[in-house]
């Protein structure tokens, strides 16, 4: 790139920065703690992506998504995912109206800019299936018509663990579709002590907007303007291709724990949100330590493990820690 487009990138993303840095602390206002999850979402709206956000009851997985949404002025819709909801319930359908004998298309909550798909594992596939395919094709055909769906448009779906009853698991291939699954995990005790002096028995703390969703569309396009060396590049498709090929990367006791690596979806994922965090830093270019940042989070769900990791109870995330120490930079 020509050194004054450089410039005219340094220029604007310097410009933008306090924007960001507004964002970011109306956001720790309310939530406290949780830094990856505050930083994951921001970085996933930056990059025009989904997130799948997962962790244990309680842990301020939904208050989080809408605080978030409560920072940029835009519409807003909440789903709340239940064993007896319909698809139609989401996408929406077709009403007859009598008053002129013609159906009339009435649109689902789906049409909103910012979604909060709560639980998505409480709900069956074939809604889980309807609320997928809209966040990949942007758009939602029902009564023989296709109705695209509004910009920005930006998914934040929770789940609980697995291991919890009443609940369908997301396929795979589906999960795969998120940009960026984040892990929730318990507070330290400082936090915890925070949470309870600044809501217990207090109403949430409210926040109130700091950006536009036009401002939101200029920072997702500066945001895949950010410079990515080619060295960079080669380091992320090395970790990507490392998941599916151990041996050849020179991981060869990783051979038998993974069944199945991440696709080049992986290595998409791994470039659009390294310059997202890039661009939250203040960043004109990505460097290794930010590919290394958002790897976990754009890797986890893209690995299938086999039988020996789950006998040997090696989780994805050391597997995952164990490719990252050992794939060196070239």
């Amino acid at each position: 790139m020509p050194r004054e487009q450089v410039e005219e990138l340094e220029n604007q993303i310097s410009s933008r920065k306090p924007l960001l840095d507004k964002l970011k602390s109306a956001f720790s206002s309310v939530i406290v703690g949780q830094e990856e999850l505050r930083l994951g979402l921001i970085t996933a709206m930056l990059c025009d992506g989904h997130v799948l956000i997962e962790g244990v009851p309680g842990l301020a997985k939904t208050l989080a998504a809408r605080t978030l949404s409560k920072c940029v002025r835009a519409t807003f819709s909440r789903l709340q995912f239940t064993p007896d909801l319909l698809p139609t319930d989401i996408t929406g359908t077709m009403i007859f109206k009598p008053q002129t004998n013609i159906f009339e298309a009435r649109k689902g909550p789906i049409f909103a800019q910012f979604i909060l798909a709560d639980e998505i594992n409480r709900a069956p596939a074939k809604v889980q299936s309807a609320l997928l395919e809209a966040m990949q094709e942007r758009q939602v055909t029902f009564g023989g018509e296709t109705h695209h769906l509004p910009k920005p448009f930006f998914v934040m779906a929770t789940q609980n663990p697995i291991e919890q009853e009443g609940t369908y698991p997301l396929p795979e291939a589906q999960v795969d579709r998120f940009l960026m699954k984040l892990k929730v995990d318990y507070p330290t005790v400082d936090e915890e002590i925070e949470i309870l002096k600044r809501i217990g028995g207090k109403p949430v703390p409210s926040v109130d907007p700091v950006m536009t969703t036009d401002e939101v569309i200029e920072l997702q396009r500066i945001s895949s303007l950010v410079l990515v060396e080619d060295v960079v590049m080669d380091y992320m498709v090395r970790l990507t291709a490392a998941t599916r090929h151990p041996r050849q990367a020179g991981l060869k006791d990783l051979e038998d724990l993974i069944s199945v690596g991440a696709s080049p979806r992986g290595s998409l994922g791994l470039l659009a949100a390294s310059r997202a965090r890039a661009l939250l830093y203040g960043q004109s270019f990505v460097d290794p330590t930010i590919v290394k940042e958002v790897a976990h989070d754009i890797l986890r769900h893209r690995i299938i493990l086999s039988f020996e990791a789950e006998a040997e109870e090696i989780g994805v995330e050391e597997i995952l820690d164990r490719i990252l120490n050992r794939i060196p930079v070239k």
